[in-house]
């Protein structure tokens, strides 16, 4: 997706707890005995910083991000941050491990990202990424087809593009050849939501952000209404009244 999005950390954390389970669940998977120095790339709010500084005691755990409202977040829980592109992101020295939760998807051209932060490694340090992969779901593509709409396309239409993550394979045969082990895995979460057009509530701190940046605010309640309109027949309420979302996310693991 082109542009850079403005970030609201407040709409963003209202899932706080479902948007983090995917780096719980990664950290579990981490294998590196001990790490001196740990980079969280695009670690908005600082959400899992707490959980890098227990998992590694010690270490230097830096977090970065392109927004300066979510980094100012972050510091509030004492930790160390950058502001900086994650596009053009080069560590003067090498980290143990790199970690990224649902933020690289944002960047285009994995196919050179992935194997520079690879470089951005010491021998034997890990890369470990999860990326939503949403982009054939309800929740995502009515978002590109309410853009290319008759309504919204004079305004939206060009944030449409194809997503930027590549099929698992291509990660695969991309990664192999430049690490040691290599692990890759899906996970689909199903989350349960409450509230006013919950799944609309959940985009709005993520996905929709680009969308909404582009329109004047006067316009943005009546895009939001039709976004509401054409998911509600995706993602039914329940018996009590909860909607319940799935959510598919992509992992891999990495070792230099």
């Amino acid at each position: 997706m082109s542009g850079n999005p403005s970030w609201n950390p407040e709409q963003y954390l209202r899932f706080g707890d479902e948007r983090l389970r995917p780096a719980i669940d990664l950290i579990a998977r981490l294998t590196l005995p001990a790490a001196r120095r740990v980079a969280d790339l695009g670690c908005g709010a600082g959400n899992a910083l707490p959980l890098l500084a227990a998992r590694f005691p010690g270490a230097q755990v830096l977090g970065v991000d392109g927004s300066a409202a979510m980094l100012a977040k972050a510091r509030e829980n004492g930790f160390e941050t950058q502001q900086a592109d994650l596009a053009k992101w080069a560590p003067d020295a090498p980290f143990d491990l790199i970690f990224s939760n649902a933020a690289l998807h944002w960047l285009p051209a994995h196919e050179t990202l992935f194997p520079r932060l690879l470089r951005a490694l010491a021998p034997g340090g890990m890369l470990a990424v999860q990326i939503p992969a949403m982009h054939a779901a309800p929740l995502r593509a009515l978002q590109d087809g309410l853009a290319a709409s008759s309504r919204w396309a004079t305004q939206l239409g060009q944030i449409r593009s194809a997503p930027p993550i590549l099929e698992a394979g291509a990660y695969y045969d991309l990664l192999r050849p430049l690490t040691r082990s290599l692990d890759l895995w899906f996970t689909e979460y199903l989350h349960v939501l409450r509230g006013e057009e919950p799944v609309v509530q959940w985009a709005m701190g993520s996905s929709l952000r680009p969308y909404l940046d582009a329109l004047p605010e006067a316009e943005r309640p009546a895009f939001l209404h039709d976004y509401a309109e054409a998911l509600r027949p995706h993602y039914p309420r329940q018996a009590d009244g909860s909607v319940l979302l799935p959510f598919r996310r992509f992992f891999l693991t990495a070792v230099v």
